[in-house]
């Protein structure tokens, strides 16, 4: 038993040298981003003028309750546009990732209430923006946004 806690200390420390918490970060606003970006894109023509399908989805399949469908699909398509971007550049992380949680939430109540897995797996990668920030590698930190997340490592290692 002592070899095998040996091999999984060593395994841990090299996992932990190699994948440091500003790489995962930033993996993580990246990937989210590029979610929500891409289907922000299906939702318009050329720039940014939004296509007919979009105004019909939104009074159809995405008809949400006490909003109206051209503006929610105004609020939707841009916030997928700003709150992508935002994550990639690491500017305000924790905003653009609670909003697109907030995005997500509403997805899953009201239009794609089966589709929990992939939604659960979408709010895997925001709620450590949220907790954490962009970390290092984020003009959040560069600015001194978000000076914060420097505690982060030292927190998980109380842990």
């Amino acid at each position: 038993m002592t070899l095998i806690r040996s091999l999984f200390d060593r395994y841990a420390r090299f996992a932990e040298a190699f994948l440091p918490q500003s790489l995962l970060l930033l993996v993580q606003r990246l990937g989210i981003a590029s979610i929500f970006f891409l289907s922000g894109r299906t939702k318009v023509d050329g720039w940014f003028t939004l296509s007919d399908s979009t105004f019909e989805l939104f009074r159809t399949d995405y008809a949400l309750p006490l909003i109206p469908p051209d503006i929610a699909a105004y609020a939707a398509t841009i916030s997928e546009h700003v709150f992508s971007i935002l994550l990639v550049l690491g500017l305000f992380t924790r905003l653009s990732a609670t909003a697109l949680l907030g995005m997500t939430l509403v997805i899953e109540v009201f239009v794609y209430p089966d589709a929990w897995p992939t939604h659960l797996s979408w709010a895997g990668l925001l709620l450590p923006l949220i907790a954490w920030g962009g970390g290092a590698w984020s003009l959040d930190r560069l600015l001194g946004i978000d000076p914060s997340g420097h505690r982060v490592a030292s927190a998980a290692a109380q842990n």
